[in-house]
């Protein structure tokens, strides 16, 4: 099963994306991760190029994954998939395993997305360090909507056991669908 978690910074992404991967026994595979890995500080700069590299050294770690373990649950993490492009990558991954791509995208509002950043950088939680609110209405702009079925998930407004409900059933019943389901409290 390859799931890929989208949305914008601040929305929930990697904490479902943790919680998916227990409740599935799957694995997550977290650009952020993956990005403080190969970009040490002095050569990090996050961009673009940096970012891809990241996202294609991640599908080929899912794709190695998804033929050698089928039946293991592989959740992307850290991309909005919020750009055409993005969501084609994963669509390409998807189609050179035989399997179809299960999209669940974290929405909530932007004061709540605000808050949960302006925690995040006081505490020095996250390992993107540009991860900002300005970097969150950036992304927002130039945000294209998903066209594919995929569900779509308010964290701000569901708490995150009914987040976790809600994403198990998706991934059981899709197919019976194929629908986008936008779900909010």
């Amino acid at each position: 099963m390859l799931i890929a978690m989208a949305g914008l910074p601040a929305t929930g992404k990697t904490s479902l994306a943790v919680r998916l991967a227990g409740e599935l026994d799957g694995v997550v595979l977290s650009k952020d991760g993956v990005r403080a890995a190969l970009f040490p500080p002095p050569v990090l700069d996050y961009s673009r190029e940096q970012d891809d590299l990241c996202m294609a050294a991640i599908y080929g770690a899912a794709a190695h994954i998804l033929r050698t373990s089928p039946r293991r649950a592989v959740i992307l993490d850290g991309r909005t998939f919020l750009r055409s492009y993005q969501v084609q990558d994963v669509l390409a991954l998807a189609a050179s395993v035989g399997q179809a791509p299960l999209i669940i995208e974290c929405v909530c509002a932007n004061e709540v997305a605000k808050e949960r950043l302006e925690r995040d950088l006081a505490r020095g939680e996250h390992p993107a360090a540009n991860r900002t609110f300005a970097l969150y209405l950036e992304l927002q702009a130039a945000a294209k909507p998903i066209t594919v079925p995929h569900l779509v998930l308010d964290t701000g407004e569901l708490s995150s056991e009914e987040c976790l409900t809600r994403c198990v059933a998706f991934l059981r019943g899709y197919g019976s669908s194929g629908a986008v389901t936008s779900e909010s409290g």
